[in-house]
């Protein structure tokens, strides 16, 4: 199974009062796993950023000034997606503003984001699981113990990378952690300063049982066999 967990920055939050998408990052998961393999772009949206919006993701109008446009990126961006399950955090805010940008192209005029994906809703999935608790990023990011002290400011790929551990904890546990390699779909600047992804990520912690525990855990077997009168499945692998 192909998943990309995405997140994008925008000059405002309505794309139907004219806002635009700024950018976006991917990372992708096969089977659980997270490949290295990203996709990330700044974009001009020809229009004004407007200022609460440079507040929250510190992407200014002269920074953007000379990235390509949606129209230049929207083949590859399409490309890096399609028939992948999308895990957005609010899907229909980052989906909103893709369909709007497809609808603005005459080729792409009658395409939408769920005809070349699925998405899966990860805030919908949290609020399920934590009904009446505080959802967002850095709310889950505390619950699940998960590092995000280096997100001062919010940035597309970082939050989809932070995104894709915090619904791997969510859904099972993370299998694999690769990010550092870098593939033709990569279309940062390596100079460009607002990306603000840490030098490095510490492995996850592998804690084992201890010797009591494990006693502990055969004795608990013992008791479920003797209720069922048969060997339990855990000593049969």
């Amino acid at each position: 199974m192909r998943q990309i967990v995405l997140d994008t920055e925008t000059t405002g939050i309505d794309p139907k009062e004219g806002h635009r998408i700024i950018e976006i990052g991917c990372v992708e998961m096969i089977n659980r796993k997270l490949t290295g393999n990203h996709y990330h772009v700044y974009i001009n949206p020809q229009r004004v950023v407007e200022q609460e919006a440079i507040e929250v993701h510190g992407i200014t109008n002269e920074f953007l000034a000379d990235k390509p446009t949606f129209d230049v990126i929207v083949d590859d961006f399409l490309q890096f997606i399609d028939g992948a399950q999308l895990v957005i955090h609010n899907a229909p805010f980052d989906v909103g503003f893709i369909d709007h940008e497809l609808s603005m192209l005459p080729a792409y005029r009658d395409v939408t984001t769920e005809q070349r994906c699925t998405v899966l809703d990860s805030l919908v999935l949290a609020r399920n699981m934590h009904p009446g608790q505080k959802n967002n990023l850095d709310a889950l990011c505390k619950r699940y113990g998960i590092d995000n002290s280096h997100r001062e400011l919010h940035g597309a790929l970082l939050d989809a990378e932070i995104l894709a551990d915090v619904y791997l904890f969510m859904t099972g546990g993370q299998t694999a952690l690769n990010l550092s390699g870098k593939t033709q779909n990569d279309m940062s600047n390596d100079e460009e300063t607002i990306r603000r992804l840490p030098a490095e990520r510490k492995p996850l912690k592998i804690i084992y049982a201890s010797a009591d525990e494990l006693e502990q855990h055969e004795a608990r077997l013992d008791i479920v066999e003797k209720q069922g009168g048969q060997t339990c499945l855990w000593r049969q692998q």
